[in-house]
């Protein structure tokens, strides 16, 4: 059996993300996720729920088949948000690019550099914020063609 912080770490680094990235998306310390990966401490539910948010999956999933406890996966969430806001917004924006493709329709782009150059002024995290430069970027190509 797998312990959970094991696999916190393996899905971590997968990402290519630091512990300092990781515990700053879920609220905790560097050293708080460090004592997790190491299984020095074990995850409340609340840090489970964001975890498993944060790797696109949900809290079962994640805890599923490691050496969390029983009582405590059972207290855990059915689901959580597993998308932020950029992550929405590219993918509503590459719909109507396709549909803009698809149909020449002008108002399909209408608002969209607005709307996006709005959520890059609210958005802190650097990947975010490289993915709003990239769809700002699809949104040009589609506008100039």
């Amino acid at each position: 059996m797998e312990s959970l912080g094991r696999r916190i770490a393996k899905l971590r680094a997968e990402l290519g993300w630091t512990q300092q990235d990781l515990a700053d998306r879920a609220a905790v310390s560097r050293v708080a996720l460090s004592h997790l990966e190491t299984d020095l401490s074990t995850a409340g539910e609340r840090t489970v729920a964001l975890l498993a948010g944060l790797f696109g999956m949900e809290p079962h999933e994640l805890v599923a088949g490691t050496s969390y406890p029983v009582a405590k996966a059972d207290r855990l969430p059915l689901v959580v948000a597993r998308h932020t806001e950029v992550e929405l917004q590219g993918r509503l924006l590459d719909r109507d690019l396709e549909l803009h493709a698809a149909t020449g329709d002008p108002l399909l782009l209408e608002g969209w550099a607005q709307r996006l150059r709005t959520l890059q002024r609210v958005t802190h995290d650097p990947r975010q914020r490289q993915l709003i430069d990239q769809a700002l970027e699809r949104l040009r190509r589609a506008s100039a063609s």
